[in-house]
């Protein structure tokens, strides 16, 4: 499901998610590059994500997720604190919510969660039921195997590779790394707003990114 195009009077929505631990400064660029870029930028690190008191902080997130348009997930190893007792953190709860409904989305993977995932798939751990039986002796490299759980969600993980849509998750080392991405995907606003208007993902289909399937 999309979301109905923006009005030609205001600018673009663009929903920023993520745990924060660990990657405020990158936060903080990222930001600063959207909002340059002429975006409006709903970020919860930022206090620009709309809240009604009335609502819960939950509702209010993914409220936030339904209304904008555009959304970009950064990944990491940490998982969020946002999250009732064993329930799924906010973050994750934003990027189910954003695939559920097919919102046009962009995300990025850092490094080490891709490994993470492909050592416990080399350890014949491959699915979220295999890793179930598993306890986290120390939480240097991973805090919460959900975080796991999210990437395979954002890659499709479960499906054929020809059947993967919306799949793509750039893998990301460093904050430059990081930077470039948003930077190349986004700072463009004149282009941006013009397939907002339209179909943003068959846009991505013409333009030479979108001829990379990202994935495993």
């Amino acid at each position: 499901m999309m979301t109905d195009s923006p009005p030609s009077s205001r600018k673009p929505i663009i929903m920023v998610s993520s745990a924060v631990y660990g990657i405020e400064e990158l936060l903080e660029v990222v930001f600063g590059i959207l909002n340059t870029a002429g975006f409006t930028v709903w970020m919860s690190h930022k206090g620009t994500v709309p809240v009604d008191p009335r609502k819960s902080n939950f509702e209010n997130c993914l409220e936030a997720v339904r209304a904008c348009d555009l959304f970009l997930g950064i990944l990491t190893t940490s998982y969020g604190s946002g999250k009732d007792g064993d329930g799924l953190s906010i973050t994750h709860q934003e990027v189910l919510e954003a695939l559920k409904i097919d919102k046009p989305r962009w995300f990025l993977a850092h490094h080490d969660l891709i490994f993470a995932r492909g050592l416990l798939r080399d350890f014949g751990y491959r699915t979220t039921a295999a890793r179930a039986g598993l306890t986290l002796q120390g939480k240097k490299l991973v805090e919460d195997l959900r975080v796991i759980d999210m990437y395979e969600a954002v890659i499709q993980a479960e499906k054929k590779l020809a059947d993967r849509k919306g799949n793509w998750a750039q893998p990301f080392a460093t904050d430059d790394d990081a930077k470039i991405f948003v930077v190349s995907q986004f700072l463009r606003y004149g282009e941006a707003a013009e397939f907002v208007r339209q179909q943003p993902l068959a846009f991505l289909k013409q333009s030479p990114a979108g001829e990379r399937q990202g994935g495993e």
